[in-house]
């Protein structure tokens, strides 16, 4: 259990520093949100007056005037926690009738924003997806973004004479396309000190170090506020892929394996594809291309599991973090386990710092019965 949690702000142009002594006082909340296959975003509510610093020098002065960059930390217990490195998008003021009531709500994206706001037409002569994925990010680095792009599982390499890959759009929806092509997924790790980042491309990290587990219906043990699960049974497809004999023309389906090449399993008994569905978009793809899109669409309708829940950062001891691994004991032998947590919003306000979460797994029944505590 953590006894204190201590905010930190830091606001620039390029590299954030620490931010004005009275932007600080003038904080009333922060919200900062991370999920997986999506964009982080963040808030921070200032108490404002006419008459006050911030309304007559910091706010005129394009103190917080996009894109300015912000970086939101955390220390509890003693260790610093980067929870958002991003850039301001908006901001709204809310004058109120009551002494203390006027608001100042800046809104803002993580530093994938940067890379959504310029089309780009390139071509990557005989590259890999990770090395053009590698290529474009390093356009970024003067912001500390520090790449990873992790190879595709199944890959081939055309020759210029075969074909030229070509990016017409942004660099964001040019990864994201990439990722989604490979069965991977892309975002900013902020940290683990205020403006470096590290740029993920890779599949989701359902395996290695494990946060503290989450408990329920356990006593004095518990530690979180609430955590409901539930199953849907028609969220998992099995997808098939059409092939011609030669000799005959005779054409029939064939399953895509179940295979765990992209996301290990979670559970003992994995959910039961209900449905049936033939592969997208195959005409005219190699092999190779056929068989990495059909393991990314089956990673992808895997998951059947969902957990929704509350804690308090200050009872539960740790930040809970999304993209990682977590564990449940307590709510039974379907249920207990480890899951994949799929997204966090962080809601923290003076002496008081709450999270909201997503769970989710591909079925039931946990291959150990002990979790980290």
């Amino acid at each position: 259990m953590a006894s204190s949690v201590q905010l930190m702000l830091l606001i620039g142009k390029v590299l954030a520093a620490p931010a004005p002594q009275e932007l600080m006082d003038a904080v009333r909340s922060v919200q900062v949100t991370s999920a997986a296959g999506q964009r982080s975003g963040f808030q921070v509510t200032f108490a404002v007056s006419k008459r006050s610093v911030v309304t007559q020098a910091l706010l005129p002065s394009g103190l917080l005037d996009p894109p300015t960059r912000v970086v939101i930390a955390v220390v509890v217990g003693g260790t610093l926690d980067v929870l958002m490195d991003g850039v301001v998008t908006r901001h709204d003021v809310a004058p109120g009738e009551s002494p203390g009531s006027s608001t100042l709500t800046v809104t803002g994206e993580d530093l994938t924003v940067l890379m959504d706001v310029e089309d780009v037409r390139q071509c990557y002569p005989a590259m890999p997806l990770n090395v053009r994925v590698l290529r474009i990010l390093l356009k970024y680095a003067h912001y500390g973004i520090i790449p990873a792009p992790v190879p595709a599982v199944i890959f081939s390499v055309k020759t210029p004479i075969e074909e030229i890959p070509i990016q017409s759009g942004t660099d964001l929806d040019y990864i994201k396309a990439l990722a989604s092509e490979a069965g991977y997924t892309f975002h900013l790790i902020p940290g683990p000190v205020p403006n470096v980042s590290t740029a993920y491309w890779g599949p989701q990290v359902r395996a290695g170090l494990v946060q503290p587990a989450l408990t329920v219906d356990s006593g004095a043990a518990t530690n979180v506020e609430s955590l409901t699960f539930s199953f849907d049974g028609l969220s998992r497809a099995e997808y098939t892929v059409q092939i011609t004999e030669p000799t005959t023309k005779i054409s029939f389906s064939v399953p895509l394996p179940n295979v765990s090449l992209l996301r290990p399993p979670l559970a003992v008994r994995p959910a039961i594809a209900l449905k049936r569905q033939p592969l997208p978009n195959q005409s005219g793809r190699a092999v190779t291309d056929i068989l990495l899109r059909g393991l990314s669409k089956t990673a992808q309708s895997s998951d059947a599991v969902t957990g929704q829940g509350k804690l308090d950062v200050l009872r539960y001891g740790h930040i809970l973090k999304s993209r990682n691994l977590v564990g449940v004991r307590g709510a039974g032998l379907a249920y207990d386990g480890l899951y994949y947590v799929s997204s966090v919003t962080h809601d923290i306000k003076r002496g008081e710092y709450k999270q909201s979460f997503s769970l989710t797994r591909d079925g039931f029944v946990p291959f150990s019965d002990r979790v980290m505590t």
